[in-house]
């Protein structure tokens, strides 16, 4: 019987394992921070005693300045939300104990992120019909977590010799 190291992702390849820990932890940061931009918008629109002097119309415009950037900083943590799919997916594909074609999804779930983010950021009044194209490889991610919960990882059979030695 396979040992569990024998079928962890840290066999399949350390050094993207790695990787993509370090793009979700990156990631993590960047997203708390953003909140703040809700914090704020909350703030205003609840009407602080601080905020008494500042008139209402005001408030109101810098609470929807807020929002829009707490908008903007999910772009920017949807970038790295892409850019850790690629070495899950490279993980994945190499790994033997999930199907392949879960691997090459989520990579290309992985571009879609990515290509997703970068038109908000270069061209944001297209995000909305480049996700309409974009909406079948973003479902990568919810076809590998649904394939986990049901079928689950299979670890790979042994050789007949390693059998015997195990």
């Amino acid at each position: 019987m396979a040992s569990p190291e024998d079928w962890t992702f840290n066999r399949a390849d350390r050094r993207n394992a790695s990787l993509m820990v370090i793009l979700i932890v990156v990631s993590v940061p960047i997203a708390f921070v953003n909140e703040l931009n809700s914090l704020a918008a909350l703030a205003l629109v609840r009407g602080a005693d601080f905020l008494s002097i500042v008139e209402k119309p005001q408030r109101d415009a810098f609470a929807m300045l807020f929002l829009n950037l707490h908008g903007r900083g999910l772009v920017v943590a949807e970038l790295f939300w892409g850019l850790w799919l690629f070495p899950l997916g490279l993980l994945v594909y190499r790994s033997r104990f999930l199907p392949r074609f879960l691997g090459v999804w989520l990579g290309l779930a992985g571009a879609a992120w990515v290509v997703l983010s970068l038109v908000s950021i270069v061209l944001p009044q297209y995000p909305s019909e480049v996700y309409t194209y974009t909406q079948p490889a973003v479902f990568g991610e919810i076809a590998f977590m649904l394939w986990l919960l049901v079928k689950g990882a299979k670890p790979p059979e042994l050789a007949p010799a390693a059998a015997a030695v195990a």
